[in-house]
């Protein structure tokens, strides 16, 4: 019953009846990892996907001279690793937890069963790709088009309109982090973060910011604006 619970409230699942729940539910493994825990590796066999309960996940690629890429960072509701269920490939990146986390684990061969059952559950599935291609596809573009300090006012606007549209927030992940994610180091963050505190665009007090000039913010983060 907890596990249909939880499934009952994520995305990929809705409009599925509680029988329905209930099958999946069945196929479900209940795991858990320490912070820091590997969950797979990049190039290990696919042999399921995941969704996060509680906790985050970091879903990242390391260059050959050690370099970290966060590719993305997701959080509880949210599926990852689902491509290698339909490819029958690999996993093409390594999966970290950075807390604590409770996740579902769903077996490929249980879940392609399920889904040759219920076609309803495959569109669901590729509508959650799609909205997942399409913010790879952002992220793509911002490394490559913009300035550092443009991505990170992107960055600083999307967890604005994640909250609601707010003004203040916490980050939800530390700097270091959010350097790799952002494709920098964190000395350069630092001074990007500096600089923006000293032209009144963000107030930043530890991991809280509050955002001073939204249209400053904005103009930088479209390249309208130079720091």
């Amino acid at each position: 019953m907890e596990i249909r619970k939880h499934l009952s409230q994520v995305d990929l699942f809705n409009g599925l009846s509680l029988q329905e729940l209930d099958e999946i539910a069945r196929i479900v493994s209940d795991k858990e990892y320490k912070k820091g825990e590997l969950i797979f590796s990049d190039g290990d066999d696919g042999i399921g996907f995941y969704i996060v309960i509680s906790g985050r996940v970091k879903v990242f690629k390391v260059s050959p001279d050690g370099k970290e890429q966060i590719m993305h960072i997701f959080g509880p509701g949210h599926p990852f690793a689902e491509v290698p269920v339909f490819e029958g490939s690999c996993y093409p990146a390594n999966a970290e937890a950075l807390e604590r986390c409770r996740l579902f684990f769903f077996p490929k061969k249980g879940f392609v069963d399920l889904i040759h059952a219920n076609p309803s559950l495959a569109m669901n599935m590729l509508a959650s790709l799609s909205q997942r291609l399409k913010q790879f596809s952002n992220l793509i573009e911002a490394l490559s088009l913009k300035e550092v300090p443009g991505r990170l006012a992107s960055y600083l606007l999307y967890l604005s309109d994640k909250n609601g549209s707010i003004d203040e927030f916490e980050l939800d992940i530390a700097k270091s982090q959010l350097a790799s994610f952002l494709g920098t180091i964190p000395e350069t963050l630092s001074r990007i973060f500096t600089k923006m505190g000293s032209k009144e665009l963000i107030r930043i007090n530890g991991p809280q910011i509050a955002i001073l000039d939204r249209t400053g913010l904005e103009d930088l983060a479209e390249g309208e604006t130079k720091l």
